[in-house]
């Protein structure tokens, strides 16, 4: 994972709920290119259509609050999103992210200096977040993570490592 990611910014402020990510009405679905449609949805068709011209989301603290569905995180993948940084994270949205295989970044201090339209760029090995030409340091991710995101999200994890370890160990 040593390639750095990145692009295009979409800012919001804080305590950007999972309703607002994706609204509970189209939980019926779990296709990402089809929950992306509808991805901040309650927030216009200007957002939306900004959403989709960013490859990163920042927010402010406790970005992902409310209800715990998979989908917010689902629905920024089919956007094109390829990371979500923000101050600060509710617990399980940062969880949903990473299982999903989106990398998601609390680094405070690059949050707020990153501006609507900018660009981000992470290096996730290195810890180092770079916005404005300016790096901001945050925790690396643990080995365990780092091959979660490396795999795409925690289903292919498991196809791809534990399930051949499984039936090897069966014989």
């Amino acid at each position: 994972m040593t390639e750095k990611i990145g692009g295009k910014i979409i800012k919001f402020g804080n305590n950007v709920n999972t309703d607002v990510i994706i609204p509970g009405r189209y939980l019926v679905s779990i296709d990402p290119q089809e929950l992306a449609k509808h991805a901040f949805e309650p927030l216009g068709a200007e957002v939306q259509k900004r959403l989709w011209a960013s490859q990163v989301v920042v927010g402010g603290s406790n970005f992902g609050c409310g209800s715990a569905r998979e989908q917010a995180a689902t629905a920024l993948i089919g956007a094109g999103i390829k990371a979500v940084v923000a101050k600060s994270f509710s617990r399980v949205f940062f969880r949903n992210c990473i299982n999903t295989g989106l990398p998601a970044v609390e680094c405070p201090e690059a949050a707020e200096a990153a501006q609507d339209g900018g660009d981000f760029w992470l290096d996730l090995d290195a810890g180092i977040a770079t916005v404005q030409e300016k790096n901001f340091r945050f925790a690396a991710f643990p080995e365990s993570l780092k091959q979660l995101l490396d795999a795409g999200g925690l289903i292919p994890y498991i196809a791809k490592y534990v399930l051949p370890q499984q039936r090897a160990a069966k014989g």
